[in-house]
């Protein structure tokens, strides 16, 4: 028999709940600066193509959309990224009530994800994983659509979704193959036996091909991207830290979701959805597996809140309102005290205030700022990546300023990494700076092929540059980032004079080797 839902689609209740996420959002968007991660992505949306080094080219369509429609500011920035993290709530509510969730299980699966360190974290900086996020979440929820009410246009739907999530970023194929795989080992896999799988398909490769197209005239970096990602830094992640880290990310939530998946692979009453319980056990084996980081399973969480919700509220009956409000207490108020450290809604001053009361009074709340170095720090690394960028920029027009007419017509800008090169990409365009030149990540797709500077402003973390003397007559350190809450503190700016004509061969091999890999 066809599903049809009786009740109300509950649309004005979830709203409230779209608006408390935006809300909380719209506090810290404008708190801190740019973070190094979206300064490269806006400076993708200058280059528009159907892929980078790193990423997909969704983002960058984003970055070339939001430049036109908001402006060149961090609130501009991230007004998709704030759009984008309410749709998720919107879409948790929409999959509670597939469910057969009502009121009381929608508010306890929105207020769980909306105070929930892992999504405080990952829906506010314009990148692309919580774009992928909403693809995960809205391929739920068209393919509970489909299950519930037979209707093939969702299966298109999906297919579009799951085309566009790829060009987001390539996680999302491997949570399409684990629905896949979990309808088959489902009652469910019946649902998949018709024509129009084939042209649900046939929609998420022809949105695919391009970019599928640009990896293989570019020698695959996507391959490439992937095992230095695993050689530099999956390798060191663990199985176990994995797992402990799907156990924390959520903080106390986590028994929403962990109550959800219980349902979903047990209960009777959804029965028809177990296929979601085995989807995400496979989606966790793999990426247990592969050494993958947190985050890359976050999208995978919202179906869990939803049948978690739902599962408490089985439990709690309607004539017991003050056990529902005590539920909602419990698993959402204890994750308050953790907002402040993954999302900047104080400004910078109190913010500091508040990380340097917990670095000395409550040592659990140390790890928040302990970066990949090890060491704690007055801030986490996160928020130290969105200091010091102009800072950097304004310094070096100073001495790009400081030259001569003649000088200036010989000088390049050359920055380390892809940080720099985006600070420079963004706001070098106020100072009246040339393009930058950088090697590293995306911005060699964007460098030029021969270079025959006299003069080299070279702007780098490393502050040895001693490798560059048989190339310059002298190199000089002129200025540094001097912010020292700034990731970038004593970043150097160098002004390298008499730069050798052998630097041309040089360089070429060197873009050579870059665009190769």
């Amino acid at each position: 028999m066809p599903y049809k839902n009786r009740k109300s689609s509950y649309t004005n209740f979830i709203l409230i709940f779209v608006f408390i996420k935006i809300g909380l959002n719209a506090l810290a968007i404008s708190n801190f600066g740019f973070h190094r991660d979206e300064l490269l992505h806006l400076a993708l949306g200058d280059h528009l193509d159907w892929g980078y080094k790193e990423v997909p080219p969704f983002i960058a369509v984003l970055a070339r959309l939001t430049s036109v429609l908001f402006g060149n500011s961090v609130f501009a920035a991230r007004v998709f990224t704030t759009i984008c993290s309410g749709l998720i709530i919107w879409l948790t509510g929409k999959i509670t009530v597939e469910l057969g969730g009502k009121h009381f299980a929608i508010a306890l699966a929105c207020l769980a994800i909306i105070f929930s360190p892992a999504f405080v974290a990952s829906g506010y900086l314009f990148q692309p994983v919580v774009f992928d996020q909403l693809w995960w979440v809205l391929a739920v929820w068209l393919l509970l659509r489909y299950v519930n009410t037979l209707a093939i246009k969702y299966l298109y739907f999906i297919g579009l979704t799951v085309g566009i999530g790829i060009l987001t970023k390539y996680t999302m194929l491997f949570f399409a193959g684990t629905l896949i795989a979990g309808l088959l080992i489902s009652k469910q896999r019946r649902l998949l036996w018709n024509k129009h799988m084939l042209g649900a398909t046939a929609i998420t490769l022809l949105i695919v091909l391009p970019n599928l197209v640009w990896q293989f005239e570019h020698h695959w970096p996507v391959f490439t991207h992937m095992a230095t990602l695993q050689k530099n830094q999956l390798v060191y992640i663990k199985a176990l830290d994995f797992i402990n880290q799907q156990l924390l990310v959520n903080g106390i939530a986590l028994f929403v979701w962990l109550v959800g998946f219980g349902f979903l692979l047990f209960s009777f009453k959804l029965r028809k959805y177990q296929f979601l319980a085995f989807a995400f056990m496979l989606i966790f084996l793999f990426l247990l597996e592969m050494n993958g980081k947190s985050y890359y399973l976050f999208g995978a969480y919202p179906m869990l809140f939803a049948a978690g919700g739902y599962g408490f509220e089985r439990w709690i009956k309607l004539k017991y309102p003050a056990l529902r409000i005590a539920a909602v207490v419990l698993f959402v108020v204890p994750n308050l005290p953790l907002f402040p450290l993954f999302l900047p809604v104080f400004p910078l001053n109190t913010t500091l205030k508040l990380f340097s009361y917990a670095n000395k009074h409550i040592p659990a709340f140390r790890f928040a700022a302990t970066w990949e170095d090890h060491k704690l720090h007055p801030l986490t690394q996160d928020y130290a990546d969105m200091l010091g960028w102009e800072e950097m920029v304004a310094k070096t027009a100073s001495v790009y300023n400081s030259l001569t007419p003649e000088e200036k017509a010989n000088t390049i800008i050359v920055a380390d990494n892809y940080g720099e090169a985006g600070a420079f990409a963004h706001f070098g365009r106020n100072y009246k700076l040339p393009e930058i030149v950088c090697l590293n990540s995306s911005f060699a797709l964007f460098a030029p092929a021969d270079i025959h500077p006299k003069t080299i402003i070279y702007v780098s973390d490393d502050r040895d540059v001693s490798d560059l003397a048989p190339i310059v007559d002298s190199t000089k350190l002129v200025g540094e980032v001097a912010d020292p809450l700034a990731r970038e503190y004593r970043t150097g700016i160098f002004i390298l004079k008499g730069v050798k004509p052998t630097i041309s061969e040089l360089y070429k091999q060197n873009l050579k080797q870059k665009l190769e890999k």
